[in-house]
């Protein structure tokens, strides 16, 4: 496995676009370590210091913050980890669901990419979808409220 610079940039954009300091990765013998704002170093075990890479500017305007619902009964879908969010299997093609769409708990509602990984977000939740709040190509951290369903 090998990272190349357009890999270390995605890192760098999804510890930017979070509210940690610090991003830890190991994978198959590459150690990668990143530090934004002058985080302080963390003690470690390892041989060679993780070396701090500074953030670039946000090209994007920042994520703006969800308004709460006015209606209590909805449950909010949430965003499992931090990625990019993907509402199609596949560009071009119908989304997983659309609002007024009847889901279940195991029901697909979109995907997060994390380093060309996909994963599926299961909606955990049984009810009508009334709400989205996510676009296709938008970053989402962990916890972030994705949707909203009233519960059958």
């Amino acid at each position: 496995m090998s990272f190349s610079h357009d890999d270390v940039q995605r890192l760098i954009q999804l510890l930017d676009s979070s509210h940690f300091d610090e991003l830890h990765l190991e994978a198959e013998g590459i150690k990668l370590t990143l530090r934004r704002n002058g985080a302080p170093a963390v003690p470690t075990s390892h041989a060679a210091a993780p070396l701090p890479i500074a953030s670039p500017a946000r090209a994007a305007a920042p994520v703006a913050a969800v308004q709460p619902t006015s209606d209590p009964t909805l449950v909010e879908i949430r965003a499992p980890m931090l990625g990019t969010f993907y509402g199609a299997p596949k560009p071009g093609a119908s989304p997983f669901v659309a609002i007024g769409t009847r889901i279940t708990a195991d029901s697909a509602v979109g995907i997060i990419e994390v380093m060309k990984l996909m994963n599926s977000v299961a909606a955990g939740v049984e009810g009508v979808l009334v709400e989205v709040l996510v676009r296709d190509g938008d970053l989402v951290e962990f916890e972030q409220v994705l949707m909203r369903v009233r519960p059958a």
